[in-house]
């Protein structure tokens, strides 16, 4: 309980039985336009078998350890049809492994899977898509940090995240998105104190012609305000920004919430994915 203090895990916070959801309002960058959508960030404490990596329901296997897990919803619309995309992060609560990453998205040429698994000292990664370029594909890399784990690191403890130069994997989403080979990419990352109080993380990644901007509270419980990002379109090969900024926020256990009246809390986070 002490060392989860330490890394900014108040236990009052997170582990009252509820998770933390934020609905982010979007413009984001495909094809040769700025789109218009929604990120819903879902970051809650469970527990996750080390052996199988899944999460631990039966509490047989001794294997255990808690993590910290964000579920990330994007969805947007380009022209006629649209994009779902779900990213999932296990990470261990002291910040010193993130055991798993995975993607599946969605849109109406089809869908595709990737899963990252932390061992021995790599990654593991699966793929798993509608794109004959691509098709199924089971590999190993070696990279100094996932970018998706960002976002976990953060909300853990900020000083976990060291400022330098490092060889990082590429979140998902956009790795989806470009369809750039799935490996590790040099980059440097710093930070800055803003007048408001809060802080920027940012991640330059120079052969990529991409930066992230990640904007949280430096407080406890380093609450996520805003992120960017910004590279060249691989369709006319302009430079356009992805932007995701705070819109509402709620606490709740909301797998117990799904009964038809329980309807009226989406509109208290002005979620409108799927209505």
């Amino acid at each position: 309980m002490t060392e989860d203090i330490k890394n900014g895990l108040d236990p009052a916070y997170w582990y009252a039985g509820k998770a933390e959801i934020t609905k982010y309002n979007l413009s984001q960058n495909r094809y040769r336009d700025i789109h218009n959508g929604e990120i819903v960030l879902i970051f809650v404490t469970e527990d996750f078998l080390t052996d199988k990596q899944v999460k631990n329901d039966n509490y047989t296997n001794k294997n255990s350890t808690p993590i910290l897990k964000t579920n990330q919803l994007r969805r947007f619309t380009t022209g006629l049809y649209d994009y779902s995309m779900m990213t999932s992060v296990f990470t261990r609560t002291d910040g010193s492994k993130t055991e798993k990453v995975t993607l599946g998205a969605q849109d109406w040429c089809g869908h595709s899977f990737v899963q990252v698994n932390n061992k021995n000292g790599q990654y593991d990664i699966q793929i798993r898509s509608y794109f004959e370029s691509e098709g199924d594909q089971d590999f190993s890399i070696k990279a100094d940090l996932l970018e998706d784990e960002l976002l976990n690191l953060i909300r853990i403890n900020p000083s976990l995240i060291k400022e330098g130069s490092f060889r990082i994997l590429p979140t998902l989403n956009y790795l989806r998105l470009t369809h750039h080979k799935m490996e590790g990419q040099e980059a440097t990352v710093s930070k800055e104190k803003l007048s408001n109080g809060n802080t920027t993380l940012k991640l330059t990644y120079p052969a990529l012609k991409r930066q992230l901007l990640i904007t949280y509270q430096t407080v406890s419980p380093h609450k996520i305000i805003s992120f960017e990002e910004a590279y060249p379109s691989m369709f006319d090969k302009q430079e356009r920004s992805s932007t995701a900024t705070k819109n509402s926020e709620m606490h709740s256990a909301y797998w117990k919430l799904n009964k038809a009246s329980d309807k009226e809390k989406r509109k208290q986070l002005s979620i409108t994915g799927f209505e």
